[in-house]
């Protein structure tokens, strides 16, 4: 299971440059780990992670097993619309969560 912190401004000025930050709780086991017995860790990584603005996508990025547990992104888009930010990560087989933020634009 994984889960998201966000930080995403709650108002910003239309043309604004602002800054998201996404904490995404996860392991991220590469495989080629070994556990106390010498067996291997089975894989388990996030492959996918974007975010819409407005229906739009505003960033994405593809995860490899070289990531460590626990990404942290910052990103920085610009505050056109009031709206919704849905934040969407997909695991290796293909489960997906997904988180949304308001914000204001004035």
């Amino acid at each position: 299971m994984a889960s998201i912190r966000l930080s995403v401004p709650d108002t910003a000025a239309k043309g604004e440059v602002i800054e998201i930050k996404a904490l995404i709780r996860h392991p991220m086991e590469s495989g080629f780990r070994r556990d106390s017995r010498g067996e291997t860790i089975p894989r388990d990584i996030i492959t996918r992670f974007e975010c819409e603005y407005d229906g739009q996508t505003v960033f994405a990025a593809d995860f490899h097993p070289s990531v460590s547990a626990n990404p942290f992104l910052t990103f920085y888009t610009t505050a056109t619309v009031s709206g919704t930010l849905t934040f969407r990560w997909t695991d290796q087989t293909g489960r997906t969560w997904s988180e949304s933020a308001e914000i204001r634009v004035t």
